[in-house]
């Protein structure tokens, strides 16, 4: 079996030209702002593509760059100035932060409805109680792409490998709530391959590179690979094995190219349901 591989670039590209088109309908822009605190070179790109997608789907958009010796109070007071703001739809602080700054604490200064990294705890709360809120943009984004490859879902036994409250957590909640029968698995899980073979939709989201090898997947699994890991020599790879994987999956995605593509799409996808939210359009 050679895996269909799911390109999240095409995706990605997709719902963004939804996007843009709702967008262009309406008699606003939606304002997103993002606070870049340092130098961390990985931020530094990321946030750079964000604001390309942002402006190119006809948001309001910028980001705020603050330096690396910026105090939690000063931070705080910039998030408090952007909740005030009525032009404002989305926020988003991006991770990580200076050690001396406390994230917790800032992420929950940021108001809910304009939360659209979706990680303040009322939001959180919302997700666990299957209610409607802002939802984490790098779980979202798994889940268009589960739905784009044609996997059926209810009923489906889906494994998430990783227990973090960014994208593991909510991953598991969002498989849950699409009728799945979720196992969340981590390092302290015994027998962590056999946990694997079991599933029919399994997520990795673990950090550590090539983890997931071929002979711990089923035969026809979709293996969606959430894992971003730079080796020695530059290059990107996943927390799965592509190439072996790639014999015994019938759907995989890519790193780079797969799920990354889906998290700056589904910011815009949030920030734009804020917007509408927050201004009744």
């Amino acid at each position: 079996m050679t895996a269909q591989v799911i390109d999240g670039k095409a995706v990605a590209a997709e719902l963004r030209r939804g996007i843009a088109a709702r967008v262009a309908a309406l008699p606003f822009r939606p304002g997103l702002r993002v606070v870049r605190v340092g130098e961390d070179p990985a931020s530094g790109v990321y946030v750079r593509n964000k604001d390309r997608a942002a402006l190119e789907a006809g948001f309001d958009s910028a980001t705020i760059h603050l330096p690396e010796a910026t105090g939690e109070a000063e931070l705080l007071e910039v998030v408090a100035r952007l909740n005030a703001d009525p032009v404002v739809d989305g926020i988003l602080v991006q991770l990580p932060l200076p050690r001396h700054i406390d994230a917790d604490r800032v992420i929950a200064a940021v108001s809910p409805g304009k939360d659209v990294d979706g990680f303040h705890p009322l939001n959180a709360g919302l997700l666990a109680a299957g209610r409607p809120g802002l939802v984490p943009c790098t779980p979202k984004g798994v889940m268009h792409l589960l739905r784009a490859a044609g996997c059926s879902l209810a009923g489906a036994r889906a494994l998430v490998l990783g227990r973090s409250g960014i994208v593991g957590r909510p991953m598991a909640q969002l498989l849950l709530a699409a009728d799945c029968t979720v196992t969340v698995a981590h390092s302290r899980t015994r027998d962590l391959a056999a946990e694997c073979r079991r599933a029919e939709i399994l997520v990795a989201a673990v950090g550590r590179a090539g983890m997931v090898r071929g002979d711990w997947v089923a035969e026809g699994a979709t293996v969606i690979d959430v894992g971003i890991n730079r080796l020695p020599d530059g290059r990107l790879t996943g927390d799965v094995d592509f190439a072996g994987v790639s014999r015994h999956a019938a759907a995989i995605t890519p790193v780079p190219g797969g799920v990354g593509p889906m998290t700056i799409a589904c910011l815009l996808e949030n920030t734009l349901e804020a917007a509408v939210a927050r201004r009744g359009a």
